[in-house]
């Protein structure tokens, strides 16, 4: 079996492909390339009037990429009713490389200091890869996506790609794109130069 790299994760999501773990204690990745694609429109997002409330609060301090592997495992952790989690140790291995490089990122809340949502993904050109986000107050996984949005929009990013729709995405404006499609909108995506920091 091909050992997964970060050269070789980058490669991957080049074309639309990216991977997952079966559990949290498996070792193993496998690769997905869904027929349908989940994508975020940076210029459709929906806030909706509770939430933007919660946003101009400012009861959440949002930060960018100070505590990526801490997000990570974040993410990976239990939680009531997802016991499991796709994030093994090769993943928070292989994304940690990436954030070292500088293509992978994360947004953080904090509440009083303490970290209490966020999210983590990877960029590349004009598109961001959003590949997991976690609560323990309300709404904090939220802000950092608004938060992360509002970023993206400012520096120039064309696509966010949330990789398979959910209530939760699907409530914030995602919607399911042909594989096709996506791969059109990531090829436009690639060529242009943008920075997320």
């Amino acid at each position: 079996m091909l050992e997964i790299t970060p050269d070789l994760l980058l490669q991957a999501y080049r074309i639309g492909v990216f991977p997952m773990g079966e559990r949290r204690d498996d070792p193993k990745l496998y690769w997905l390339d869904p027929r349908l694609r989940a994508v975020l429109p940076l210029d459709h997002f929906h806030v909706p009037k509770r939430l933007a409330r919660t946003v101009r609060s400012e009861t959440f301090e949002v930060s960018a990429d100070t505590s990526f592997r801490e997000v990570m495992r974040a993410c990976a952790a239990p939680r009531p009713g997802h016991p499991e989690s796709w994030i093994n140790e090769p993943i928070i291995d292989l994304y940690g490389q990436l954030f070292d490089r500088g293509h992978a990122h994360s947004i953080e809340c904090r509440h009083h200091g303490k970290l209490v949502g966020g999210l983590y993904g990877v960029s590349l050109g004009g598109a961001f890869f959003g590949e997991s986000m976690f609560s323990r107050e309300t709404d904090a996984s939220k802000v950092a996506l608004v938060f992360l949005m509002q970023r993206l929009r400012e520096r120039g990013f064309v696509a966010l790609d949330a990789q398979i729709l959910n209530s939760h995405t699907e409530s914030l404006g995602a919607v399911n794109v042909p594989r096709a499609l996506f791969l059109k909108l990531l090829a436009a995506a690639k060529e242009r130069e943008t920075a997320l920091n």
